[in-house]
């Protein structure tokens, strides 16, 4: 099928969400919650585009660039036959800043994609002065927990109601479950998950409270994978000794002489 974004026409398959045909078509949507391995978040709000949709299912519409449709969210929405989006008007870009307004109320210490998208769309401090942590850095995008629960580990997951909700491990402890792969830590998009490495002493990871020993490479030396996290995988994915024993940067060489 055909759908236009921004004024090109893409090719896309049925099911497919408007993001993803985006991303094929080399147009970028800004995203907190989305992660391509981790799909159909949709809390954030920021991937907001307007859509024009025909009702014959033609190309239809007077949709442009400029946009003047309805806005969805486009990581969770079909695309259809004849579809129009607009994915940078000014009334997108607009919402966008107030969404991030807010997320930026809500984790004023936030760092990473956050911090550079309220850069890029010149974000304001509006001084809204929610009741919230100076220092809090989490937006509840609910990444990091669905990358623990997909493991099959749910050593952390969301807890409390309303303004105390927080992303945690079951009673604020150190979880037995967590095998320190730090998965969590990677997807999160503000920097919230505290991960301390130190690969120059013992070579040990830190987060969640517990400190776990760092296998080193048997070929390069370096530190790559806690003891729990090459257990798990050879356990669950029943891999080879032969990944085990090497960081992903040694592995594809030691592949081919093997």
């Amino acid at each position: 099928m055909k759908v236009t974004i921004d004024g090109k026409v893409c090719t896309a398959k049925p099911g497919q969400f408007i993001m993803a045909v985006a991303a094929e078509n080399g147009i970028s949507i800004p995203n907190l919650c989305h992660h391509a391995a981790l799909p159909g978040q949709a809390c954030c709000r920021l991937c907001i585009v307007e859509v024009r949709e025909s009702k014959d299912g033609g190309a239809g519409g007077t949709a442009t660039p400029q946009g003047g449709g309805t806005v969805v969210v486009s990581c969770t929405y079909p695309v259809k036959e004849g579809l129009q989006v607009a994915t940078q008007s000014e009334r997108i870009r607009s919402l966008r800043r107030t969404v991030l307004a807010l997320l930026k109320e809500e984790a004023p210490a936030a760092e990473g994609a956050l911090k550079a998208y309220c850069d890029e769309y010149a974000v304001p401090d509006y001084g809204l002065h929610f009741n919230v942590d100076p220092a809090g850095k989490c937006i509840l995008c609910g990444l990091c927990s669905k990358a623990c629960e997909e493991l099959g580990n749910c050593a952390i997951q969301t807890t409390m109601r309303g303004i105390d909700k927080v992303v945690a491990p079951p009673f604020n402890e150190p979880p037995e479950a967590c095998i320190g792969c730090a998965a969590c830590a990677r997807v999160c998009p503000t920097g919230a998950i505290e991960c301390v490495l130190d690969t120059a002493g013992q070579g040990t990871r830190k987060i969640w409270g517990k400190t776990f020993e760092l296998a080193r490479c048997v070929a390069c030396g370096k530190p790559y994978a806690t003891t729990e996290e090459l257990a798990w995988l050879k356990a669950k994915l029943l891999d080879t000794d032969l990944n085990l024993q090497y960081c992903p940067t040694c592995r594809p060489k030691a592949s081919i002489v093997s």
